[in-house]
């Protein structure tokens, strides 16, 4: 019998050194977070949620097919968001931009439906988290999401997919890499 486990499919980034920077003036504000770890900084191509063990393989197939003649390519990391919006901030985000994340997105998602493979079917918007909100947003951190919102953080090449398994801790989220697929 296989363990359950709960998976998703991922491409690693850089936290960047202006990130880290506003994450600390975000704790400056007083505002209750939990900032993603720099290690699991990431864009989620795809969240899976809870499968047999026994899929893995499966989803490696798929993946790998997914990723078939795409080769490395740059991503421009530009903009704040937030989820639902600022106001009621729940996570905070710095937008992924560049047409090949999309298409890298698309592939995989086609190539997991057309196996049948579960997955989160809300519309791909290409981003990486920095911190989970655990309150409304006061005055000063949603002036410090203003001042910020538009700033750029950089350009960083992806030559990897990854397959993930996330373990829920108290202590927060533990990342295990399953499968990786370059890209060539």
């Amino acid at each position: 019998m296989f363990a359950i486990v709960r998976l998703f499919v991922a491409v690693d980034l850089e936290y960047p050194d202006p990130l880290r920077e506003f994450a600390s003036r975000l704790k400056g504000t007083g505002l209750r977070v939990k900032l993603v770890e720099p290690e699991n900084f990431h864009v989620t191509l795809r969240f899976i949620g809870e499968v047999g063990g026994e899929a893995v393989a499966t989803i490696e197939g798929g993946l790998r097919e997914a990723c078939r003649g795409l080769g490395p390519f740059e991503v421009s990391l530009r903009g704040l968001g937030a989820f639902p919006r600022p106001e009621r901030a729940r996570v905070l985000w710095v937008a992924v931009e560049g047409k090949e994340i999309y298409e890298l997105a698309r592939r995989v998602n086609e190539a997991l439906d057309g196996l049948g493979v579960p997955g989160d079917k809300k519309e791909f918007v290409a981003h990486a988290t920095i911190a989970r909100v655990k309150e409304r947003p006061n005055r000063s951190a949603l002036d410090l999401f203003e001042e910020w919102r538009g700033r750029e953080f950089g350009r960083q090449r992806v030559s990897e997919v990854k397959l993930k398994r996330s373990t829920l801790t108290p202590r927060g989220p533990i990342y295990e890499d399953l499968v990786v697929v370059q890209l060539r």
